[in-house]
């Protein structure tokens, strides 16, 4: 299992660490006492988590874009990261349809711009390059996809973080495994995550928290898609958790899925419920929601994970529940409605998750 002290006095840079979860991320790390560099655009969304915690001034924050190869080298080479966690990507089904080119330079040309600089830096042991459950070709079965299943996509985001997947096992197969150096590179693909401080669009979490704060009824585009949805800290543990591990033996890289248990896949609707039924007993608010399809963009009906690889790897179990979840996402979104301070109850919330 995890060791956070592991991270005291790493160098650890992490791309996308001005997003929902990096920003997380970036917490966890923080609280280690690791040394975090991060290298992102501005933040994806106002109001941004990263800024309304005050991320950015707690740790060695670079404005960059994962497409500038010269920039993103220069980092690595003032910083001579030790472990990097790859999460920079453009992160929406709906927005790779409106702009697949964006989205595959992003994805894509990303990745190998950051596995470029990882072969060319000598000071680097370990990668997490953070992927995504829709890798796989979706079959809508029943049962959840394991690690060896095909590679493909459907819409462009999704098929983007395939080619990732691949480029990943290119520079794997034709490089690291042939250095003098050991480089330890892992994919991680996660399901569904949620958690307080996501404001991301066309994202059921975000969807409802502004309903809430506004007051208004919720809409739910598609009540009936079964997704497996986890605590933004599930997800980022184990990335940290195969980092350590590959980093002390590069025998544990690979592709690993990470995702909730059975009991946690869960339909829209049913998340959105849960949201409603948690936000009325903390808050004491009526919240109720509505079914209204938009006839928007392929989106899978059915989506899960099998995640016994990782079980018997690592002895890993999950932590928090969905139940769980989303009681800390509405102390989250309480917090903000109270103007408390955000980056304290994070870290309150990360010391619950680890204990």
């Amino acid at each position: 299992m995890l060791d956070l002290e592991y991270y005291r006095g790493k160098r650890v840079l992490v791309t996308g660490h001005t997003g929902f979860k990096g920003a997380w991320l970036c917490a966890v790390l923080l609280q280690a006492g690791a040394e975090v560099t991060g290298y992102a655009l501005e933040p994806p969304t106002n109001p941004s988590l990263f800024a309304l915690a005050d991320i950015g001034k707690r740790m060695h924050s670079v404005i960059g874009d994962v497409r500038d190869l010269a920039h993103l080298r220069q980092v690595f080479e003032e910083t001579m990261p030790e472990i990097v966690i790859h999460m920079a990507a453009q992160p929406i089904v709906r927005e790779s349809y409106k702009n697949p080119v964006y989205t595959y330079e992003t994805n894509v040309m990303g990745t190998v711009h950051v596995l470029e600089c990882v072969r060319l830096c000598d000071s680097v042991r370990s990668v997490v390059n953070v992927t995504t459950d829709k890798v796989y070709l979706n079959r809508e079965w029943t049962w959840g996809y394991r690690e060896n299943e095909e590679l493909n996509g459907f819409d462009p985001y999704s098929n983007s973080k395939s080619c990732s997947e691949l480029v990943t096992s290119a520079y794997q197969n034709s490089f690291f495994r042939e250095m003098t150096r050991p480089v330890a590179v892992s994919t991680a693909r996660a399901g569904n995550v949620i958690g307080g401080g996501d404001f991301a669009v066309d994202r059921i979490i975000p969807d409802c928290v502004r309903a809430a704060l506004d007051g208004k009824e919720i809409i739910v585009r598609n009540p009936y898609s079964v997704r497996p949805f986890q605590h933004v800290l599930e997800p980022l543990m184990v990335y940290l958790m195969i980092a350590e591990k590959q980093y002390e033996d590069p025998a544990y890289a690979g592709s690993y899925n990470v995702g909730p248990d059975e009991t946690d896949c869960y339909t829209t609707g049913e998340l959105v419920t849960l949201f409603c039924q948690t936000w009325n007993q903390a808050v004491g608010e009526e919240l109720h929601w509505k079914n209204v399809s938009d006839g928007g963009p392929h989106e899978a009906n059915y989506l899960k994970l099998d995640c016994s690889k990782l079980k018997s790897v690592f002895g890993w179990r999950p932590v928090w529940n969905v139940e769980t979840a989303m009681e800390k996402i509405v102390e989250w979104t309480v917090a903000y409605r109270g103007q408390k301070d955000l980056y304290a109850l994070m870290c309150g919330q990360i010391d619950s998750f680890v204990s």
